[in-house]
């Protein structure tokens, strides 16, 4: 997805007095795309917190009907220095990129796009959706790996039945479910259903740091009540992390890694170390793709999409500062 949001309006996250590990991150509408902007629901990044683990960016969206929110249409696009993660409880997205990958991001199948040293992508909700409802994340590349060749995979995990709970594994490992998706950093993605009333405490790698984001449903973490379309934050430390449902069944995603301990630079859809690499890759950009010279660029073509790319904004007049 393309990130219109160059400066965002920041929230302060809530801190529950019950629990000093547990930070409770309020959603913030933005709109996402192109021209036909969708609206979605951005929890991270926040002024109080950037990362969690390698996770910089998580943005939760439907379920949306169609006929109404109109779906999703975004134009080719450039990113650098990230993965995106696209992951579907409902609805079909057709994904094509400038390294010639074509794919139908479906229910249940994580679509990993590693931009690396930068690639091009358009998002488009495919005739057959209905309802679209889903969430797209973003992982930060570590120095090291940053400007790795970009390359796309999908992954479609197991079910893991635990304690009355299910979880599909799309990242990283846990309860012995292991993904075949690559990951630059120690990282977990999951997703989580939980039955009205279940408890269920999830065995944990304590030297991570935790995100709880509630879909649909009425969730405690640790202890602390979770609103609909909020992100809770666990620090590291613990080996367990309690989950219990209320009167409604649970859907939410869980994210967890070993904290990055690298500062970036975040704005529209790149991530660099300073403010000068975020303007040569705007640079680089409008340059190589606008302008229409792509085959030696940095982020080539998207082929197959009928359009034209999406031009980046226009940078703000201050320096962008490193966060993290």
């Amino acid at each position: 997805m393309s990130n219109l949001e160059t400066e965002p309006a920041e929230l302060v996250c809530t801190v529950d007095a019950s629990s000093a590990r547990v930070e409770v991150l309020e959603p913030r509408e933005v709109p996402l795309g192109g021209p036909r902007a969708m609206s979605v629901r951005r929890t991270l990044p926040q002024r109080q917190r950037s990362l969690i683990g390698g996770w910089c960016f998580v943005d939760h969206y439907g379920p949306d009907p169609i006929a109404v929110a109109g779906g999703m249409a975004v134009p080719p696009h450039p990113h650098t220095g990230l993965q995106t993660v696209s992951w579907l409880f409902s609805g079909e997205i057709e994904h094509r990129d400038s390294v010639d990958s074509h794919a139908m991001v479906r229910p249940g199948t994580l679509n990993l796009m590693t931009a690396g040293n930068g690639i091009a992508h358009s998002e488009v909700s495919t005739a057959a959706t209905t309802v679209l409802h889903g969430a797209q994340l973003w992982v930060a590349l570590p120095d090291a790996s940053r400007f790795t060749p970009p390359f796309f995979e999908s992954y479609t995990p197991p079910a893991v039945e635990f304690g009355g709970a299910t979880l599909r594994v799309f990242l990283g490992s846990l309860l012995d479910s292991t993904s075949t998706a690559t990951a630059f950093s120690p990282l977990l993605g999951a997703e989580v259903r939980i039955p009205a009333g279940v408890e269920v405490e999830i065995p944990v790698d304590p030297s991570f740091e935790h995100g709880v984001l509630l879909d649909s449903g009425e969730l405690a973490v640790d202890g602390v009540d979770l609103p609909a379309a909020h992100l809770a934050y666990r620090a590291p430390g613990a080996s367990v992390l309690r989950l219990r449902a209320g009167a409604e069944p649970v859907l939410a995603l869980l994210l967890g890694g070993a904290p990055l301990g690298e500062r970036i630079v975040m704005w529209w859809n790149f991530i660099g170390r300073s403010h000068d690499e975020i303007v040569r890759f705007r640079d680089d950009w409008q340059t190589d793709v606008i302008a229409g010279i792509t085959d030696d660029g940095r982020f080539g073509a998207v082929r197959g999409y009928d359009g034209a790319p999406l031009p980046a904004p226009e940078l703000p007049n201050v320096r962008l500062a490193p966060r993290g």
